[in-house]
């Protein structure tokens, strides 16, 4: 039960509930998959997570109205681009939903999986396939098996982290 010892069943308001989440500091990824017309699709995620490790499954959430959520689950499969520090204006640019956000950044399709991967501003990729997903409210949690992890660089990596509304590198410098 998740009552809290009350008895009282009031929500907190979406203000409160967006101050109480900025203050919880996550990486920041870039979700890709391949639309239904063969066009890449993707968006800036902050609600990644792992789920476990036998068998490496994590999970993301996703606004149900995104077309990149219609294009995963079409697909039945994305990439996890995890930014590196100096990949702001792409966190930026893939959560504006600009029609030609893929022109603007560098990408490849995966050796494997021929999901978008943005070689020049992550650190690490994932390729991952659609498990399931569950809609809660105005989002879907897709939970998906990791099938491939390629790392970027050979250099312990520094990863882009948003919280309290701003951007910063991790460790700060």
């Amino acid at each position: 039960m998740c009552g809290v010892g009350t008895t009282q069943h009031t929500m907190a308001t979406s203000g409160e509930f967006r101050a109480l989440m900025s203050g919880f500091p996550s990486g920041v990824a870039v979700l890709t998959s391949i639309g239904p017309d063969g066009a890449p699709a993707g968006l800036t995620c902050s609600s990644l997570c792992s789920v476990c490790v036998e068998p490496p499954v994590l999970l993301a959430c996703v606004r149900s109205a995104s077309p990149t959520l219609e294009a995963i689950l079409r697909f039945g499969g994305f990439a996890v681009n995890l930014l590196h520090e100096d990949a702001r204006a792409t966190s930026e640019l893939f959560s504006s939903g600009a029609p030609d956000r893929f022109d603007r950044v560098t990408w490849r399709p995966g050796a494997a999986s021929g999901l978008p991967h943005l070689v020049d501003e992550a650190h690490t990729i994932a390729d991952c396939e659609v498990r399931r997903s569950e809609t809660v409210g105005d989002h879907t949690v897709v939970f998906a098996d990791v099938r491939r992890v390629r790392a970027l660089t050979s250099a312990p990596p520094r990863p882009l982290v948003y919280g309290l509304r701003r951007y910063t590198g991790w460790p700060p410098r």
